[in-house]
């Protein structure tokens, strides 16, 4: 994407007044937004999809959003916030259409590695009742939490990944996915009940 700045815009134009501008189509607020969030962006797709390829398309259809619908964004909120969600909904709507590709694997490019990744936490297994093969009980544990955490939703299974395998606190989960912090602590409790209850419920 490149193109011109208008010389009215100021050298630092805070994110409203560039929306602003791209509310009055002025391509060159809309190559600054671009310019500021789309490393931020891309990064933060990537960790959804674990597909660099797809996460580089699905940044340019963000980014298409934000010009085709800029009269929505009303400023009541932060344009991050509102950017990033954009951003999530574009993601889990490539995940989602790739469970719907039969062709497809149920897993996005990238995840394969994920019970590898995805250790069952301490508060979910007893690692005292592995028995004297605990090298083979424990992969068959992380195949079992693989299979659960991915019957996941996707809006709830991201919380948990961003909060356990990427180390985030709640609060910056929350502003990744530009949600409210109460919000990210519900989908947090949601996917650790879930978790749990079926757990419990293929150990019984």
């Amino acid at each position: 994407m490149s193109y011109k700045v208008e010389p009215n815009l100021n050298p630092d134009p805070s994110d409203e007044a560039l929306m602003s501008a791209v509310q009055e189509q002025q391509a060159g607020a809309f190559d600054l937004l671009f310019e500021r969030y789309a490393a931020a962006v891309r990064g933060h797709l990537n960790r959804i999809v674990r597909d660099p390829s797809a996460a580089e398309d699905l940044l340019q259809e963000v980014f298409l959003l934000v010009w085709r619908r800029a009269n929505q964004w009303k400023a009541q909120g932060s344009f991050k916030g509102w950017l990033f969600r954009i951003a999530t909904n574009q993601a889990l709507n490539y995940l989602r259409s790739l469970r719907r590709r039969p062709e497809q694997p149920l897993q996005p490019a990238g995840s394969q590695d994920l019970e590898t990744e995805l250790d069952a936490p301490a508060w979910l297994v007893d690692s005292a009742s592995l028995g004297p093969d605990s090298a083979l009980e424990a992969a068959e544990q992380r195949l079992r939490l693989q299979k659960i955490f991915q019957d996941l939703p996707e809006e709830k299974r991201l919380v948990f990944k961003l909060v356990h395998q990427d180390e985030m606190s709640l609060k910056e989960a929350a502003d990744e996915l530009g949600i409210p912090e109460g919000t990210a602590k519900s989908r947090l409790h949601y996917a650790r009940q879930q978790l749990r209850d079926e757990w419990q419920a293929q150990e019984e």
